[in-house]
């Protein structure tokens, strides 16, 4: 069971999980301790499962991304989700409601690349047809 303090810990760390435990704990306005221990106990029960990086801004305007909507033969789901799971540029695969069943989130650093890759998702045995978007701006990120 998550409470108060426990999500403004979780939203401090989605900020910056690099910051120091002491800020945490000025920025939370608990003792140091306090934090550390949330840490570890949010760790333990798996609501932290890992922390990760976030790209500068002057690196990720380089880098081309997309969102992929994917329609999938229902017998070749499983399939096709552990052969896009092999592609390291599939950054994230969802299931969606509507019109498609997939959407991925894609990211390449030339547009040869990104028509590569788009090329590659949809000769995957069970994709039956894909639609791009590409992302043109970021207007914000959380």
């Amino acid at each position: 069971m998550m409470d108060d303090l426990d999500q403004r810990l979780l939203d401090a760390l989605q900020d910056n999980a690099r910051e120091p435990t002491a800020a945490l704990a000025r920025r939370l306005r608990v003792s140091r301790s306090t934090v550390q221990s949330r840490i570890q106990r949010l760790e333990e029960q798996g609501v932290i499962a890992g922390y990760t990086i976030r790209l500068s801004s002057d690196v990720a305007r380089r880098l081309i991304r997309a969102h992929v909507s994917i329609s999938v033969s229902p017998k070749l789901t499983a399939a096709v989700v552990q052969e896009l799971k092999r592609i390291p540029e599939v950054r994230a695969l969802h299931a969606i409601s509507g019109a498609h069943d997939l959407i991925a989130v894609i990211r390449t650093e030339t547009m040869e690349g990104m028509d590569a890759l788009i090329d590659r998702i949809g000769a995957i045995d069970g994709i039956e047809r894909t639609t791009s978007s590409i992302i043109m701006a970021t207007k914000f990120e959380r």
